[in-house]
């Protein structure tokens, strides 16, 4: 009887333990490790940064359209102010509205003069006539983002509040090795499908089937593409020329980001469709930073072997010198 008891026993724990499966801490653990096996492969990096430009773009606007920025109250009553003095000054004077033209001239001008140059003074800092909600729309929140965490910097658009200049700092801080991360496994992916697309083609043409390295012309001509789609695109929709829309292209895409050309400056007019144009420059803009890091990792492989081969080369050609120096000499070369 102890015996069937023990053995009883042993029975109900196993089917307990059994019941009850794993621990929840170790499936929580093999779920983060599953998490962050996904977000380092390539598709992963893309959805994270597409991701971490998306969540910055709705925090920046919640940020900086919380208070509006009082620029545009004090240039409304600046105006307000100066069509009154422009009314008593010279409509309200009939001498001078209808008699004197030219004082009516002179005191207007006087007027107009101190209107610009309050004008002026706003404009240096930061006002262009737009409230915050219209500067801080979805699409050219996520060009900021962009052009944070890509080190690009048009400059055309900046946090004015003292929570946004901080959350930028720290979202640059954690944007820019994500960037990077992004830069290296979307080159090595997109690295690895033109290849197999130029090996292809090279077998199609008739080619033997070897070890083929994409020559770097390829990758220069697919570059000076994707610079001439882009001039061409902005240059429509812009309304910039061919030269200034290759100019931005290079720039942008070299990260400079001068800034004195920036997508969505006709943000404003509804008919010209900026919001969804902003979306598209934003994804020409990110897939054009991939293809130029698919073109460094190509040519850095095209020049390992044009240097292997120039070696082999000049290591050769030292080896048939020596023979013909020793024959000279009358020495046995071996």
């Amino acid at each position: 009887m102890p015996r069937v008891t023990v053995r009883s026993s042993l029975r109900s724990r196993e089917s307990s333990s059994t019941s009850t499966g794993p621990d929840p801490r170790e499936r929580v653990k093999d779920c983060c490790r599953k998490v962050i096996a996904f977000m380092c492969t390539q598709v992963g990096v893309g959805g994270l940064v597409v991701s971490y430009a998306i969540v910055g773009a709705f925090g920046f606007i919640l940020i900086e359209t919380q208070e509006e920025y009082a620029a545009l109250s004090q240039i409304a009553g600046t105006r307000k102010a100066f069509a009154e003095e422009l009314w008593t000054g010279t409509a309200g004077d009939v001498r001078v509205n209808v008699l004197d033209r030219k004082a009516f001239l002179k005191r207007t001008d006087a007027i107009l003069k101190r209107f610009q140059e309050r004008i002026t003074l706003a404009a240096k800092e930061g006002y262009d006539g737009r409230s915050a909600k219209e500067i801080w729309t979805f699409p050219a929140a996520l060009m900021f983002c962009l052009s944070v965490f890509t080190m690009i910097g048009y400059g055309n658009m900046v946090p004015k509040t003292p929570w946004g200049k901080g959350v930028t700092v720290m979202y640059a801080v954690l944007g820019i090795p994500l960037y990077v991360l992004y830069f290296l496994n979307m080159g090595k992916i997109l690295a690895q499908v033109f290849r197999w697309l130029y090996r292809w083609t090279h077998e199609c043409s008739g080619g033997q089937r070897a070890r083929i390295t994409v020559p770097s012309t390829a990758c220069l001509w697919v570059l000076f593409g994707y610079v001439i789609g882009g001039a061409i695109m902005f240059g429509e929709w812009e309304g910039w020329n061919y030269l200034d829309s290759a100019y931005f292209c290079v720039t942008s895409l070299c990260k400079i980001g001068i800034g004195d050309f920036v997508p969505g400056a006709r943000i404003l007019e509804p008919e010209d469709g900026s919001q969804t144009k902003l979306v598209i420059n934003f994804v020409y803009l990110l897939l054009g930073m991939g293809l130029i890091a698919m073109c460094y990792d190509l040519m850095r492989e095209d020049v390992r072997v044009k240097a292997k081969k120039l070696k082999n080369d000049v290591t050769k050609a030292m080896a048939e010198l020596r023979i013909r120096m020793l024959l000279c000499c009358g020495m046995d070369p071996e």
